[in-house]
């Protein structure tokens, strides 16, 4: 499918880099509007804004990169936000303020802002995001709801989550591969169709129907900055799924196809993170620090 889309609901932040003196738009969402945008989506972003200086960086950035942020929320406080630094060019996170305002402040997803949803091919969402009880909410549209776990889920998480998700992302560098493997058929079993396992430097699995595939990383050349790895590899691996599609499903009915559709999306998923990593931030647009650099 040619014209993709895919809308982000949930988080954003500013990452305050105390070692640079800058700060980065971003936030897991905001990210894959960014990297998303870069794969060929048509994208848009639905979140919630405090009033300070934070907030109008990621909102300038939005602008600029053309991505539709017309149905967000806004109010008085202070937006999120996480202080970072560099180790090597491994990121490193020192804290955050837990999304400022938007953990205050539920969805409450409205009629147009339903249908505006509906004319989307995907809805991307992540555990950072407070949505969990809007999922069923948002399910009602019959958009597809691809989910980021990132490394911290429970067993009962899995189970009030995964009923509503499609394709699910899991950061499993820390489990061994029996773990891993153990976990993503937890998830898979909780309703879950697509679960990515990804393994950091050692490359990433997709479980589909009971089969795992796997596929190796690529060596980031050139690396100054790891933040957003996960995110450009789960966006790029998104937008290939939707872009070898007929009709934008994610899922086809021949098993042989949608293995050959899987491994090629891993493979750009792979190469594409590799080449953010040379990116300051998450995908750049850094400015000075403003605001608060502490907790």
């Amino acid at each position: 499918m040619k014209d993709f889309r895919i809308i982000a609901i949930g988080d954003n932040v500013c990452d305050k880099y105390l070692s640079r003196g800058k700060m980065y738009p971003g936030g897991q969402c905001v990210n894959t509007c960014a990297f998303s945008g870069m794969n060929g989506a048509k994208t848009a972003y639905l979140g919630k804004f405090g009033n300070d200086e934070v907030a109008k960086c990621v909102q300038d950035t939005l602008k600029e990169l053309k991505i539709d942020y017309s149905h967000c929320r806004y109010f008085e406080g202070e937006n999120g936000f996480a202080l970072v630094t560099l180790k090597g060019n491994d990121r490193v996170f020192l804290g955050s303020n837990k999304g400022g305002i938007a953990k205050e402040h539920a969805f409450d997803f409205t009629e147009e802002d339903m249908e505006y949803i509906k004319g989307f091919q995907l809805i991307y969402t992540n555990l950072n995001s407070y949505i969990e009880e809007e999922l069923s909410i948002l399910e009602e549209t019959g958009v597809p709801i691809a989910y980021d776990f990132s490394t911290r889920w429970t067993d009962e998480y899995l189970k009030k989550i995964c009923p509503y998700v499609t394709v699910a992302i899991m950061s499993c560098a820390h489990l061994s591969s029996e773990k891993r493997e153990e976990e993503m058929k937890k998830a898979q079993a909780a309703g879950v169709k697509i679960v990515l396992g990804t393994i950091g430097e050692d490359g990433s699995w997709v479980l589909y129907k009971d089969n795992f595939y796997y596929t190796k990383a690529i060596y980031a050349e050139n690396a100054i900055d790891t933040m957003g790895a996960g995110d450009s590899y789960f966006s790029a691996f998104l937008s290939s799924l939707l872009e070898t599609s007929k009709d934008g499903s994610l899922i086809e009915e021949s098993d042989e196809k949608m293995k050959e559709r899987l491994l090629t999306a891993m493979n750009k998923g792979a190469a594409f993170s590799a080449k953010v990593c040379a990116m300051e931030g998450a995908f750049g647009y850094g400015v000075p620090i403003e605001g608060k650099t502490e907790l």
